[in-house]
């Protein structure tokens, strides 16, 4: 089968054997795809997320650890995005759409319950018979989570830069002012760097060099100076950060959750704490003798 419609970037590079690609060198590379979400999430997180988590967790998967019939089945369809799903109506299985919230509006989320539910052998995916076999995906997909980040940072910034020009109060443009130069310069140094860890990230992906300790801790501090640097766009806006017709409000809620998603700030820096030290502290040891501190 070969897939004519656009493609979510990255499932051409995991999947070239399934949608009509010829060569592995008519693939995209890492920088590359990461690049391509932040633009995306430049102009809509949501969407950026959306095709984040389609491509680099479900497709991914099937890609590394599913049957040839697994991948010649779904992987064409999913990098068409004419499948988004599977296994829909299974006995036991019950979705139940998350309601009422404030970010990410266009991602549907739900509550997915299982009761019971029997999954036969052909729908389990061969190779993947522990969660270790996940963190490879996750891996990965943390990177794409941290350029969807930057993503944000730089279409808030964008937005910002061309209000506080175009504003005026007292007769001179909202930018000719001090402050509003400093938070300004905040924001484009954060980007800056942010940019430059994420391509890191990426050439040590290429490279094969990339650990999970890596991938975490450039998502946790990726995220968290995107955080700042949305909050420093709302300031900026003054009332109308709050006000969804300037989009800088949208991007500022839709930030909370990338932040939290593909493991939270904590959970990462645990991460990599185990990493560089060599201990888990997401169960201290018990100590064999009382202390007497």
């Amino acid at each position: 089968m070969t897939c004519r419609g656009p493609r979510p970037c990255n499932i051409s590079t995991i999947s070239h054997r399934w949608i009509g690609l010829r060569r592995r060198t008519d693939s995209v590379t890492t920088t590359a795809c990461a690049v391509a979400y932040a633009e995306i999430a430049r102009v809509d997180p949501s969407i950026g997320s959306s095709i984040l988590v389609h491509s680099c967790l479900a497709t991914l998967l099937i890609a590394q650890h599913g049957s040839e019939k697994q991948k010649q089945n779904y992987i064409p369809l999913l990098a068409r995005l004419d499948m988004i799903s599977t296994c829909k109506g299974a006995p036991g299985l019950r979705v139940a759409k998350i309601e009422n919230k404030v970010a990410l509006r266009i991602v549907q989320n739900g509550d997915v319950m299982f009761d019971n539910v029997f999954v036969p052998d052909e729908d389990k995916l061969p190779s993947l018979t522990s969660f270790q076999g996940f963190v490879e995906a996750l891996s990965f997909a943390r990177i794409m989570v941290a350029w969807v980040s930057i993503g944000v940072a730089m279409g808030v910034y964008d937005l910002c830069n061309r209000y506080v020009t175009e504003r005026k109060q007292f007769g001179v443009p909202l930018a000719a002012f001090q402050l509003t130069q400093a938070k300004l310069v905040r924001m484009l140094g954060n980007i800056q760097a942010m940019f430059l860890t994420g391509w890191r990230l990426c050439k040590l992906h290429e490279s094969g060099k990339m650990t999970t300790g890596h991938a975490s801790m450039g998502k946790a501090w990726i995220t968290l100076r995107a955080r700042e640097t949305v909050a420093l766009g709302r300031e900026l806006l003054g009332g109308n950060g709050i006000l969804t017709d300037f989009l800088v409000a949208k991007a500022f809620c839709d930030m909370e959750p990338i932040y939290s998603y593909e493991g939270t700030y904590e959970i990462n820096c645990l991460i990599t704490g185990r990493e560089i030290t060599g201990i888990a502290s997401f169960k201290p040891p018990t100590l064999k003798k009382r202390s007497f501190l």
